[in-house]
């Protein structure tokens, strides 16, 4: 991987944040980062450059609007990658606690709006590493993506192309097949139903976790959890090849 992968890296993370009229604005220039991606094959790298094109070309209202209802309600197409994998068991502290460790270990400083293990966040820390690192992290989440990538090509989002260009930079796109039909059998938990019966269960629960559980359940509630969360003063360990594997599972 070259200095183009880790401009890709740095756009496909651009492209998952919330969008904003600055997005808009480096549309065309986002788009020749992709027309210039080597790794890509080229029907992807006409996708990707598509998409872009299609975000200049929309009301940002109606961006936001599509990027509320499809990351901001329910967990499945959460953009936290340990949320795939621990749900909000205390494994996910010790796994962020873990991921926090290898930032600083590199010298990657962590703005502190976003819990260390949101993907944009992620792709940015990837961005920085070397070609081995980064196809040792993305073989890492492979499967957390290809479920991601089958889910939002199940909401027929645009976002998909995410994880699958990631997939696709190790050769590893086909992933997403086997994914396909266990997400159309998936219970849809963005209905209006499955969020009324989440809040309702959390609601019998009457405890300062229970309070961050109800704000972890949306993006901007994740944000706002993180800005009161104050960084542990404990010593923290780096990650070891086992501790990787461990906290990067099989997703749920």
């Amino acid at each position: 991987m070259t200095d183009t992968t880790q401009r890709s890296l740095r756009a496909l993370a651009r492209l998952l944040d919330y969008p904003e009229a600055e997005l808009q604005a480096a549309a065309d220039e986002l788009a020749a980062v992709f027309a210039a991606e080597p790794r890509l094959p080229a029907a992807l790298r006409e996708a990707l450059v598509g998409w872009c094109r299609r975000i200049a070309a929309t009301p940002l209202l109606d961006l936001q609007a599509d990027y509320v209802a499809l990351f901001d309600k329910g967990r499945a197409t959460s953009l936290l990658l340990f949320e795939h994998v621990h749900g909000e068991s205390r494994d996910r502290g010790q796994a962020m606690v873990d991921l926090l460790a290898e930032y600083q270990a590199a010298g990657f400083a962590l703005d502190a709006r976003e819990l260390p293990d949101y993907l944009p966040l992620f792709l940015e820390y990837l961005s920085t590493r070397d070609e081995a690192e980064i196809g040792r992290w993305l073989g890492e989440i492979r499967h957390i993506l290809a479920r991601l990538a089958a889910r939002l090509e199940e909401r027929e989002a645009g976002h998909a192309l995410v994880p699958l260009t990631l997939l696709a930079l190790i050769g590893a796109e086909g992933d997403i097949a086997e994914h396909r039909e266990p997400v159309k059998q998936e219970p849809r938990d963005d209905t209006p139903a499955a969020l009324d019966a989440v809040w309702e269960e959390e609601a019998v629960r009457f405890s300062a976790a229970s309070d961050e559980d109800c704000a972890l359940q949306s993006a901007e509630g994740r944000r706002l959890a993180e800005r009161k969360r104050t960084t542990p003063q404990e010593a923290v360990r780096i990650l070891d090849p086992v501790s990787v594997s461990s906290s990067f599972g099989e997703p749920s």
